[in-house]
């Protein structure tokens, strides 16, 4: 069992209004936006899974007595919240979920439900990585906001000082790839793409090889025009951190991201290498739409967009640091949580960020496992779900969870991700 840090203090946000941070943060002086924090909607780019597929054949999938660390929430709220978790797990199919809960003052719940492996029955357990999917994007633009601080990167400067070949590069910003507000493509939606994966998931890709089936496609819009989820805007980051830093990426976030914070258990790792222990990930992007097992699907597609790992005690502890800007100088935290509407209603979106109905942080979704990693800054609770099945039906999976415990816990703000959304998608 891993050690539980005890609760963080509340992370401190922005003001109503985003200020404009004074000349030379980041080496030059960053423009204000108007504030309204959001949370993430569409992840990696991994289309939806088929609702009519069958889960695998196995054992039951909804352990009648979650396992793992007691609970030190008050005994009621606890039979509540495991009640409604068991509820969405035999409706939804869902194999096994990893949860999280801590808010100041009131406790804590971090419990294993159901199964990591439906053909053995291996129970779930809280100590097992995951792959992230699009959690991996609030790394990767941390990644990005240290060279700014540093001065070697200006969130206004053009990605065509950093990588070359993007199509009208010179007019698309660090700020607006942060921002999901460049207008390009989004290789995950490319139909050769798409083919091509399912036909062999466990192709390894390179960076430049996914950029191509984007850059194939005209821009959807003119950068800064609106904003739209794209996981090439995170790939180019990852680029830049790599140009910029003289390292890899996954050399570099655990550098200076993971290490700083102890976070032991996270990583981007090489090809489809994933520690021990972990949860076995179901999936219905196969061909057919029939329910397979995506553990070992190679997921270099997603890199700097969805490829990262980790586990519940780490994100837990990763929260709290992602909103209080730890990592960052003051005025560039800012700026990351400075949110803009992105469409949809009671979601809007920062820089590698979002917030979603007071809950702010980033959803993750790619073959086989869905995250939420969030905290409410108006209470200083930490949420973290951890999914290892895609195949949504009535909605993601980690959503329904979500929904179910912030009901529960939170009923001033209940997670509400609108389905047409695409935050936290990592997934073709």
């Amino acid at each position: 069992m891993p050690t539980h840090r005890a609760p963080r203090r509340a992370p401190r946000v922005p003001e109503a209004r985003c200020r404009r941070a004074p000349a030379g943060v980041g080496a030059r002086a960053l423009p204000a936006c108007a504030a309204a924090l959001t949370l993430l909607m569409a992840g990696s780019g991994v289309a939806p899974a088929s609702a009519a597929a069958a889960p695998p054949a196995g054992p039951t999938t909804v352990a009648a007595a979650p396992a793992s660390v007691p609970a030190d929430l008050d005994p009621g709220t606890v039979r509540r919240l495991d009640t409604a978790i068991a509820a969405v797990m035999e409706k939804a199919d869902v194999p096994g979920v990893n949860i999280g809960l801590r808010i100041p003052g009131r406790g804590e719940y971090v419990k294993a439900f159901g199964v990591a492996d439906v053909k053995t029955g291996v129970p779930m357990k809280t100590d097992m990585y995951s792959r992230i999917g699009s959690v991996t994007k609030t790394f990767t633009v941390t990644g990005v906001l240290q060279l700014v601080d540093r001065g070697l990167v200006g969130l206004d400067d053009p990605i065509s000082k950093y990588v070359a070949g993007v199509p009208g590069g010179e007019h698309v910003t660090v700020r607006q790839l942060a921002g999901m507000r460049s207008g390009l493509f989004n290789y995950t939606d490319d139909e050769k793409f798409l083919a091509e994966l399912r036909a062999d998931p466990h192709r390894a890709f390179t960076p430049r090889e996914v950029l191509t089936y984007a850059f194939a496609h005209p821009p959807n819009f003119a950068p800064g025009a609106k904003w739209q989820y794209s996981n090439t805007n995170t790939v180019l980051l990852g680029l830049l951190v790599e140009k910029v830093s003289g390292q890899p990426l996954a050399g570099y976030l655990r550098e200076h991201v993971a290490a700083p914070l102890k976070l032991n258990s996270t990583a981007l790792p090489s090809g489809s290498a994933f520690p021990e222990p972990h949860a076995h990930g179901y999936t219905t992007f196969s061909p057919g739409g029939k329910v397979v097992d995506a553990t070992d699907w190679n997921p270099s597609w997603g890199w700097a967009a969805g490829a990262m790992t980790s586990d519940l005690e780490d994100l837990g502890a990763w929260v709290p640091a992602l909103l209080d800007g730890r990592l960052l100088k003051p005025a560039t935290q800012a700026q990351r949580l400075c949110t803009e509407p992105t469409g949809f209603p009671g979601v809007s979106y920062g820089l590698g960020i979002a917030e979603f109905n007071g809950w702010v942080g980033h959803n993750g979704d790619l073959p086989g496992y869905e995250t939420i990693a969030v905290g409410l800054p108006a209470t200083g609770a930490t949420l973290v779900i951890l999914i290892n099945s895609d195949t949504d039906r009535g909605g993601s999976l980690s959503s329904q969870v979500a929904n179910a415990v912030t009901k529960i816990v939170t009923p001033a703000h209940v997670w509400a991700l609108p389905p047409a959304a695409k935050t936290g998608e990592t997934k073709p």
